[in-house]
This record gives structure tokens, sequence and C-alpha cells, in this order.
């Protein structure tokens, strides 16, 4: 069975999954909400996150966006409307709910993604490929200090992942075939498509808020599992080349 690195030995370029693989959304909107609330918020009940519902139904054939801040804004209404948050409607006017959903902005890298992002970028090309919008993803980058040499939005594919048509059409601005490309990410469902309809090489990296159900079982294909490669961070994977 091949090592990681010779697995790698042809890859020409790394395309990362965003949220919750390089940046700590889950973290970030947690704090925000609980900061804008009179009475704060609990985090350790959960903080409800939003769904790609919108983006979703693109996925087959309905209708839907691909604008990640209009998922935020919708979700956030939709979040007021519940018993459980009803009570804070009236204190979050429209420019208050404009600014909650611009915060997700802010979020962070997690610790090791600047670092090992700058270390592959020295022996590969890295770029994100995210179902956030192209300001959303730009803002990120450049508040969390991540060195893309490009950004991908679903904007450009008008659909979002999972759908074969983000993946194929990744590689082709990439001018690459998919043998020459690994798809990094925290997401089980998005590495599986990436390969499968891409014939991307995958890496799985585990992180502390995504797969709660699936990160521990997670192996690499040398280990009878379903992926190229696990990696515990991206310095560790910047290692391996």
């Amino acid at each position: 069975m091949a090592s990681p690195s010779e697995v790698l030995k042809d890859v020409e370029a790394y395309v990362f999954d965003v949220f919750g693989t390089v940046v700590n959304w889950h973290g970030n909107i947690t704090k925000q909400l609980a900061a804008a609330a009179p009475e704060g918020v609990d985090e350790g009940t959960g903080t409800p996150l939003p769904t790609n519902g919108g983006q979703h139904s693109l996925n087959i054939g309905g209708e839907g966006t691909t604008n990640m801040d209009v998922v935020h804004r919708q979700t956030l209404d939709n979040l007021l409307t519940t018993p459980r948050w009803k009570h804070l409607a009236s204190h979050w006017d429209d420019a208050k709910r404009h600014e909650l959903v611009m915060s997700w902005h802010k979020a962070q890298g997690w610790p090791d993604a600047p670092k090992g992002l700058y270390a592959l970028k020295q022996n590969a090309i890295v770029v994100a490929l995210s179902n956030g919008n192209l300001r959303f993803l730009v803002d990120l980058a450049k508040n969390g200090d991540l060195p893309w040499d490009a950004v991908f939005s679903v904007e450009f594919f008008g659909t979002c992942k999972p759908n074969p048509q983000v993946y194929l059409g990744a590689l082709h601005h990439l001018n690459l075939p998919g043998e020459k490309c690994a798809m990094v990410a925290s997401h089980l469902w998005d590495l599986k498509a990436a390969a499968e309809h891409a014939g991307m090489k995958t890496i799985y990296v585990p992180r502390l808020t995504e797969d709660l159900e699936d990160r521990e079982g997670v192996k690499s294909k040398a280990g009878g599992g379903e992926v190229d490669i696990v990696v515990n961070s991206f310095e560790e994977l910047a290692a391996l080349l």
C-alpha cells in the first residue's frame, strides 16, 4: 500500500473546503450571538446554525441561492420566530440582524490553518472551494490570513456542493485532471463527492465541531477506510510534501 507521501507525489493543487475545515465558523457565531443577546446565550445548550436548504434546492433542480449571506439572514429570521428565540426578535431590528449576518465574515481560521497553508503554498497551489459567496470568502481570507492562490465560490458555477459541476468546474479553472488535485475537508460527504465525480484525491482533517458522528471512525484507504489520507492538521499535511 502506498505511503501518504507517495499518494500525494503527483498532486499539484490542494482544494480546501472552508466552513468548518479551515475556519471555526461554529465558535465564531456562537460568541457573536451570545454577545448580542441581552441576557446572553447558553453556549452549553448549543446554538442553532444555518442550514443550506436553499442551496440544496439548487442541487436538485429547484429554486435557491448561492449567496451564503442570504441563507444566513433567512435562517436568522426563521430562528427568531421559534419559541426558544422569539423573545429576541424585538431586540434585533433589521440593522442588528444585518450586523449579525456580516459577523460570519470575521470567523478565524483554526490555529493550524494559516501556517499550514503558507507551508503548502511553497510546494503546490492552494485554493478555496466553498459554498460561500465570493465576498464572504475574501473577507474570511483577509481576516484570517489565509493565503489562497485562488478562491472558487459556488457563485461561479450556479449550484452548490456536492453537485458534480462544482468540483468539475474547479478542475476546469485549474486546468488540471482530478488525479493531480486533492480535496481537503472535514466532511466525508464533500470528499466522497470530489472523488466520485471528479476523481480527486481525498484528505480528511478532523475538526472538533464537524462530522460529530463520523469523525472518530474515519480511516484512510490504507487502514480500510474511504479516504486517501487522514491528517490531524494542515501542518501535518504540509510535512508530507
